[in-house]
């Protein structure tokens, strides 16, 4: 019986080619946008999944308040981990990342020496890759971190530096002291791990001087934490839950001294409102669940952004569906007489609901085979899209075929069962007897499912104009300083004492307007620490607490960026600023000083120097727009008030051809330095990749967008080609009577351009809410302006019209003499 349903399902797709052409392209490329959504969201869920005891690994967050600046970050102070070990018998070991910064590596081969930069290393504890199970190709895990000079790379870094050599016992030297590694491990090629953590390199921590110095320190924090609970804590929320609540008396503990350092009693800390709070946060968790924990050591993405395209998914293959149900709807009238016929002549409905749905499960299965081709022609371009690796073999993963098998029973019974049930409701004697348009019962249905899909398509539209409207936003808002013509060199730190004559040959260049030293710039991070802004007499009403981050900068760095100051003085070199300062209007505003110039600013966390504040900066954004302009300095660069071990030169270039200025720059940087590469990058840039998340996300939108107006268009396609089938006749007669063949367009296309309509007042305040909702990310964004939901309104009928009027101009210019010859 089954055998005899495919076969005449397998007939009546090849007598309705169009139709079945149709239905067919509709379910393939939902069935491919399905697939390639399941595996970007399977590769997106598998992150951190694969290490060993993944389950009992905890990455130790630090929540902190200073005054009226909050935080929350993947990052903790150096001595927290064996803090949390020694006091808790829940935590079993613990393991540290540090970030050291972008330094030069060097290998001879041949006799010829391979020299890079790297700012992808880091440094680690001897037992990271005990806790973290990162798959280690050659080497001892247990030892290949033990030794102080000891180095593991991944492949792809043996290749670039030792080729097809064997790498182990190979020397890597390090930094401008050319101090030599051994390698004694290979990771294999981490490109395509799912893991929060990536890197090229790792290296004993114990060489770098930073973490040691701090190690009494509670407020330094450049460390992130990682702790393994016993297997009995991890199992059990509650354990979790008694062991954070008893954090807070150890830090009591255990950061007071740290605090007292700085200037600030801890427990006066507490009572003024601050917070320095620890939490932990399971591994597998890190990636997608943290979009509001800052962290420039893990890759994180955020779960809403999963639920977004999951939605998009369900909704495309719902359009497909929705295409077969119109289209085998609209195919009634043809069908109604064999419906009849097999009725007379003793089938059952049963009987014909099954080789409804058989029909529907043929066509699902076709489109299945079909999509599978698709996502191994597309998967390249994909991965090019979402920034992702994903292999084809990730297809053959257990829930993938699943789903897909899920997809194809899904589709089949959804398309097909309301075809299925609607077809063998019709009464075989009035069919026979042709007196009752049977196609009339389906009408209201119809529409109806027009209505859903065009809604559905204009959401999608509406949603990409506002995501595209605040990216364009966020890349042309003033900023608050010139972003423009502005050439970053990294690592000049290395230049030492040379690096102020290097600076003063580039101004002497005719394409060079500004040159500046800084220990950063915006679009990187900044020094954050504490300090106390000093009041006049008792009564002054004034923050006592305040946290900001600040470069140390030199005279020029105010001018090349047009920084605008709006009270007050720059650094000028005909002063001494060795103890001077210059803040933001949001530190002024925090503090709460009437008038900031001439007023100090304590620092503890130095020498306790006392800094006086010179002028006042308007207000810029020196993050992305997704966080709130916070308060901020420069110090002068003669202060020394901190180290941060990094200095770049920024230089304002001149309007005209940079390439020239580039290779000059070039030249006279290896004259200085010809074993350290030469690295740059425009500010402009920099700033653009704060937003890369974003974009990739637009990018699949807008793919995703497309997609969805197109199976739409192909059900539109589809049913005007029926309409105008049906209307044959009537066409044939307003014709004869000198209907024009505007008019017959305009005819056939005015019910379906009504119902495009009826859906856009439908989408708008959908679209509307989850934009509003979505731009609640960004601190600084768009309005969702009227004229969006007029642009999506008029794309989706101009869209439509085109898609009907190629049908109705085409039934319009039939020859009406043909269609009347016949009864």
């Amino acid at each position: 019986m089954i055998k005899n349903y495919i076969k005449i399902a397998w007939r009546n797709i090849s007598r309705y080619k169009g139709n079945s052409m149709i239905n067919i392209a509709g379910l393939a490329i939902g069935l491919t946008s399905v697939i390639l959504i399941a595996l970007f969201i399977q590769d997106e869920l598998s992150y951190d999944q694969s290490f060993k005891d993944a389950d009992q690994i905890y990455r130790v967050n630090i929540e902190g308040k200073m005054g009226d600046n909050a935080f929350y970050a993947g990052y903790t102070p150096p001595p927290a981990g064996k803090a949390l070990m020694d006091n808790f018998p829940e935590v079993e070991s613990y393991t540290r990342i540090y970030r050291p910064k972008t330094d030069v590596l060097e290998s001879e081969i041949d006799g010829k020496q391979r020299i890079f930069n790297e700012e992808n290393i880091f440094a680690v504890d001897s037992n990271f890759l005990q806790v973290l199970s990162y798959p280690l190709a050659k080497g001892d895990l247990k030892t290949c971190l033990s030794l102080p000079n000891s180095i593991i790379i991944t492949a792809k870094t043996a290749e670039k530096y030792f080729g097809d050599e064997d790498p182990i016992g190979k020397t890597l030297s390090y930094g401008k002291d050319k101090k030599p590694f051994q390698v004694t491990g290979v990771l294999e090629d981490l490109t395509s791990l799912p893991a929060s953590v990536k890197f090229d390199m790792l290296m004993p921590i114990g060489n770098f001087g930073d973490v040691k110095y701090f190690n009494w320190s509670w407020v330094w924090l450049n460390v992130a934490t990682y702790v393994k609970l016993t297997e009995k804590a991890a199992q059990d929320p509650n354990i979790i839950k008694r062991l954070e609540s008893k954090f807070p008396a150890m830090m009591r503990v255990q950061a007071t001294s740290a605090f007292d350092r700085i200037g600030q009693p801890y427990d006066e800390f507490l009572k003024k409102g601050g917070k320095w709070d620890l939490h932990l946060q399971p591994l597998t968790e890190i990636h997608l669940h943290s979009s509001e924990i800052t962290s420039s050591i893990s890759e994180q993405n955020d779960i809403k952004n999963l639920y977004i395209f999951s939605i998009i998914a369900f909704f495309i293959i719902l359009l497909a569906c929705v295409n077969f149900m119109n289209l085998a709807t609209a195919q009634s009238f043809k069908r109604s007489k064999e419906i009849g016929i097999r009725k007379v002549l003793g089938s059952l409905r049963a009987q014909l609901i099954k080789q409804f749905l058989t029909e529907a499960a043929l066509y699902t299965s076709i489109a299945a085979v079909l999509a599978i081709i698709l996502v191994v022609l597309c998967l390249p371009y994909f991965n090019q899209l979402s920034g992702k690796t994903i292999v084809f073999l990730a297809i053959f993963h257990h829930w993938i075929w699943l789903i897909i098998i899920g997809l194809i029973v899904f589709t089949a019974f959804f398309s097909g069962i309301y075809p299925a049930f609607y077809l063998t409701s019709f009464n075989p004697v009035q069919v026979l007897k042709g007196g009752k348009n049977v196609n009339a019962k389906g009408g209201f249905i119809r529409n109806g499912l027009v209505v859903f899909q065009f809604s559905i398509a204009i959401i999608l539209v509406i949603c990409t104009i506002v995501v595209y409207s605040q990216l364009k936003y966020t890349q042309s808002k003033d900023l608050g300083f010139d972003k423009d013509n502005l050439l970053v060199i990294s690592n000049t730190e290395k230049l030492g004492n040379s690096e102020e004559t290097f600076k003063q040959q580039l101004l002497a260049l005719p394409e060079v307007q500004h040159a500046s030293i800084s220990t950063n710039i915006f679009s990187r991070t900044s020094f954050g620490d504490f300090y106390v802004p000093e009041a006049i007499n008792a009564n002054e009403n004034i923050a006592k607490d305040l946290t900001l981050g600040s470069y140390l900068v030199d005279d020029e760095f105010i001018p090349s960026l047009d920084l605008k100051i709006i009270k007050g003085r720059a650094f000028d070199a005909s002063f001494n600023d060795s103890l001077s300062v210059v803040i933001n209007e949001a530190a002024a505003k925090q503090i709460g000083w009437k008038d900031p110039i001439g007023r100090m600013i304590r620092y503890p966390g130095g020498n306790n120097e006392s800094y006086k504040v010179i002028g006042v900066l308007k207000d810029f954004n020196f993050e992305s727009l997704h966080s709130s302009i916070v308060p901020f300095a420069l110090f002068s660069k003669s202060s020394k008030s901190y180290d941060t071990g990094t200095s770049l030169i920024t230089i304002k270039l001149k309007a005209g051809n940079p390439k020239v200025a580039i290779q000059t720059i070039k030249t006279k940087w290896e004259a200085y330095q010809p074993g350290v590469p030469f690295e740059y990058s425009f500010l402009d840039e920099d700033l653009n990749t704060a937003y890369q998340a974003d974009e990739r996300m637009a990018g699949l939108f807008n793919v995703f967008t497309f997609l969805s107006i197109f199976v739409a268009c192909l059900g539109l396609f589809g049913l005007v080609a029926f309409s105008a089938q049906q209307r044959t006749k009537e066409i044939g007669v307003r014709k004869v009577l000198g209907a024009s063949i505007s008019g017959i367009v305009k005819m056939l296309s005015y019910d379906f351009i009504k119902l495009v309509l009826v859906a856009l007042v439908i989408a708008s305040p959908v679209a509307w809410y989850a934009m509003h909702k979505w731009l609640e990310d960004f601190a600084y964004r768009i309005s969702i302006e009227w004229w969006v939901f007029v642009l999506a309104g008029m794309l989706a009928v101009v869209i439509a019209f085109a898609t009907v009027s190629y049908q109705a101009i085409k039934a319009a210019l039939a020859n009406p003499i043909k269609s009347l010859r016949t009864e």
